[in-house]
């Protein structure tokens, strides 16, 4: 079984942020929160308050605003193209998939690309979340809650946050755009925020 994180993995970008932009323009009322958006940024980001699991909930909450089912549907007819060549190239049926990034947003591609995934539980009504954003140790967690035997052959990420799922596998590779190179577990991503 090999393993991948998302977003500057093996999609090019990050699907949250572009999801975000496409709902805006999609949906003037969305726009609405873009003002809050930056309030609880600037509150996370600059002043550390709160989880990322609290910051993600709350930004979310211009989901209210969209047909967030419509919405997923019509994003991945756009930006399907956005999964980057070398995953084409290594893709196995049983890969796994996990990420920060909403479940409702990356369900939809299991059927389209063949793959599983595991991702944080956003509402995609009103986003609320339930559980723990999926990132650094949680992604282990829920992992091994799903897969509670599984080896992992191969791990691919961009992020060295990714560090505790880089250790459970037999080999692990840092994306950089289409370039694999092998994991250094000499660096280490510093001052996580979870």
């Amino acid at each position: 079984m090999n393993v991948f994180d998302f977003d500057n993995t093996i999609y090019r970008g990050d699907s949250t942020a572009d999801f975000v932009k496409y709902c805006m323009m999609r949906h003037p009322k969305a726009l609405l929160y873009l003002p809050y958006i930056g309030w609880v940024s600037l509150r996370y980001y600059a002043f550390h308050k709160g989880t990322k699991t609290q910051f993600k909930e709350k930004m979310y909450r211009f989901l209210k605003a969209c047909d967030t089912d419509a919405d997923v549907e019509s994003f991945w007819q756009k930006k399907r193209g956005n999964i980057k060549a070398f995953y084409g190239d290594i893709h196995r049926d049983d890969d796994v998939i996990i990420s920060a990034s909403p479940e409702f947003l990356l369900k939809p591609l299991e059927k389209l690309l063949n793959f599983n995934v595991i991702a944080s539980r956003v509402s995609p009504v009103d986003g609320t979340t339930t559980g723990e954003n999926c990132y650094h140790e949680e992604k282990v967690r829920r992992f091994s809650e799903q897969y509670p035997n599984a080896e992992i052959d191969e791990f691919y990420s961009d992020s060295y946050s990714d560090e505790p799922l880089a250790l459970l596998a037999k080999k692990a590779f840092i994306v950089e755009g289409e370039t694999l190179k092998p994991w250094n577990y000499n660096r280490h991503k510093k001052n996580l925020r979870i």
